[in-house]
């Protein structure tokens, strides 16, 4: 091989090296952690605006069927504290006008029996 050659390959392997070298740069600045952060950051604040963008314009579309949508919603969540209150105002209204007073404690407790563990003796006292 000439010289000539020899130099044009050679010219030719450190012109692909350098440009194998900038592209590994370039995937290096791509990988690195911050930046891939910040870019699914930025991804997620423009999809979350789109998403909030498209809600406004569905419930200005159909007012009527959001806010029932959103009633039902809120219905299930209380459901119980509902539930409680209907039973009550029901009660209330299947009851006599006045409520009954609660029932007054008793002042006696009840009687305790209490268990034998030996049997009694009786004593017998002595006559002089």
């Amino acid at each position: 091989m000439s010289k000539m050659r020899i130099a044009v390959a050679e010219s030719k392997a450190d012109l692909a090296r350098a440009r194998l070298m900038e592209t590994i740069e370039q995937l290096a600045d791509l990988l690195e952690p911050n930046k891939i952060a910040r870019d699914l950051w930025d991804s997620a604040k423009v999809k979350g605006a789109d998403m909030a963008e498209e809600a406004v314009d569905a419930v200005k579309r159909r007012p009527v069927a959001t806010g029932g949508i959103i009633a039902a919603v809120a219905m299930f969540l209380a459901r119980e504290p509902i539930k409680d209150g209907v039973r009550s105002l029901v009660d209330a209204m299947m009851s006599d006008d006045e409520p009954e007073p609660p029932p007054k404690p008793s002042a006696r407790k009840p009687a305790t029996r209490r268990k034998r563990t030996a049997p009694r003796t009786t004593r017998k006292t002595e006559t002089k």
